[in-house]
C-alpha cells in the first residue's frame, strides 16, 4: 500500500482491489458488532467510501487492514450510539408464550432482532482459519455478542476473534493497553454470566442424519418424527414476532395449531452463521410456494435445541435465494 501512495500515479483500480480483498472480513466483523447483515453490509459500503475520501491519511506500511477496521469500527460505534440492543425474543422477555394464535398479536420494532448472515459473506479465506472462526458467528453467540456495551463488543472481538495484540487494539481505538486489557476482561464477565446462551450450537457437517430427518419430518408434516428430534425444553421463535416457546410439546401444538399453514413447505439448506440452515417456502394457496422463512437450528447432544425462524423474506434477497423452491426438491 505504501508503494501505491509514493507512486506519482496512483492505480485506482489496484487500489480497489486491494481494498476489496478486506471486505468480506469487514463484512463479519461489522456483523458480529451490529448483529445485523443488512446493517453489516451498509457499513462495510460506508467504510469504503469512507476510506476512499481519506486516502491521505493513510501512512506506514501495512496499514491497510488496520486503518480499514478503524474506520468501521467508527462506523460501527456511530450506528450503535443510542441505539437499544439488538436480542432474539426468547431474550427480551422471562416467560414463554402459549401455543396459541393470540401470541402473534405483539410484534418487534424493527432493528429490535439479531439477524442470520450467509456463512460466505462473514467467513473466508483458509479452511483451517473458517473451521477456527465458525463459533464466533454462531447465531447464540453473536446475540451474546449484543449485551455487551459497544466498545467492549469491539475490543473482545478484535482481541478473542481476531485476534489482535492489546496494543494494535488500543491505537485503533485511541485508549491504552489497560483501558483494553479491563474492557476485556468486563466482556469476558458479562458474557460468562450470560447464563450459557453463549453456548454454540453443533450443527455442521456430521449432523448430516438429524438434519436430513428433520427436513423429511418438516415436509411431510410428521410430528410424531418431528416431536423427536427436539430436546424436551426446545425453543422456538420467530422474529419479527416477540412470541416465543418452550418444550417440544408447545412447538408441536403450534405447528398442529396456529403454524399449521406450513404444512406443504419446501426446505433447502442454506449456510448460515457457520452451520446449515434451511430457506422455507410455503404453498401460497394458488398451486404454488412463495419464500416465508429462513430456519435456523441449535443442536446439542444430538437433538435440536432451539428453531429460530425469521419471517423476514428480505433475506431471501440479502441471500440470493430464488422466489420459488427449486424444481429438483418440489414434490414427485
Amino acid at each position: 500500500m505504501t508503494e501505491l501512495l509514493e507512486s506519482p500515479v496512483v492505480d485506482r483500480d489496484e487500489l480497489e482491489a486491494r481494498m476489496a480483498t478486506h471486505r468480506r472480513e469487514l463484512t463479519g466483523y461489522c456483523y458480529r458488532m451490529l448483529g445485523s447483515s443488512f446493517d453489516a453490509e451498509d457499513a462495510v459500503q460506508d467504510t469504503m467510501v469512507r476510506a476512499w475520501r481519506s486516502l491521505d491519511k493513510l501512512q506506514g506500511p501495512g496499514a491497510l487492514r488496520s486503518w480499514l477496521y478503524r474506520i468501521a469500527t467508527n462506523v460501527c460505534l456511530d450506528l450503535l450510539d443510542g441505539r437499544k440492543r439488538r436480542a432474539l425474543p426468547v431474550d427480551m422477555s422471562d416467560e414463554p408464550f402459549a401455543p396459541v394464535e393470540a401470541s402473534l398479536s405483539e410484534t418487534l420494532p424493527d432493528g429490535a432482532w439479531v439477524e442470520p448472515a450467509l456463512t460466505g459473506s462473514v467467513l473466508g479465506g483458509d479452511p483451517a482459519d473458517i473451521a477456527a472462526q465458525r463459533d464466533s458467528v454462531r447465531l447464540a453467540f453473536v446475540a451474546a455478542l449484543q449485551v455487551l456495551p459497544p466498545r467492549q463488543r469491539a475490543v473482545l472481538v478484535l482481541r478473542e476473534v481476531l485476534r489482535w495484540k492489546a496494543d494494535e487494539v488500543a491505537g485503533l481505538l485511541d485508549t491504552s493497553v489497560a483501558a483494553v486489557n479491563s474492557a476485556l476482561q468486563r466482556a469476558r464477565a458479562t458474557l460468562a454470566g450470560h447464563d450459557g446462551k453463549a453456548r454454540p450450537g453443533e450443527v455442521d457437517a456430521d449432523q448430516a442424519e438429524l438434519l436430513a430427518a428433520y427436513v423429511d419430518a418438516f415436509q411431510r408434516y410428521d410430528m410424531a418424527a418431528f416431536v423427536r428430534l427436539l430436546h424436551d425444553d426446545a425453543v422456538q421463535d420467530m422474529p419479527p414476532f416477540a412470541m416465543w416457546l418452550r418444550s417440544a410439546d408447545d412447538v408441536v401444538a403450534w405447528m398442529e395449531g396456529p403454524g399449521s399453514g406450513c404444512r406443504g413447505s419446501v426446505l433447502a439448506p442454506v449456510e448460515l452463521n457457520g452451520s446449515t440452515a434451511f430457506a422455507q417456502w410455503k404453498p401460497d394457496g394458488a398451486g404454488g410456494w412463495a419464500p416465508f422463512a429462513i430456519q435456523a437450528l441449535e443442536v446439542h447432544d444430538g437433538r435440536i435445541s432451539r428453531i429460530t425462524s425469521f419471517l423476514d423474506t428480505g433475506l431471501f434477497d440479502l441471500f440470493g435465494l430464488p422466489s420459488t423452491p427449486p424444481e429438483s426438491l418440489l414434490p414427485g
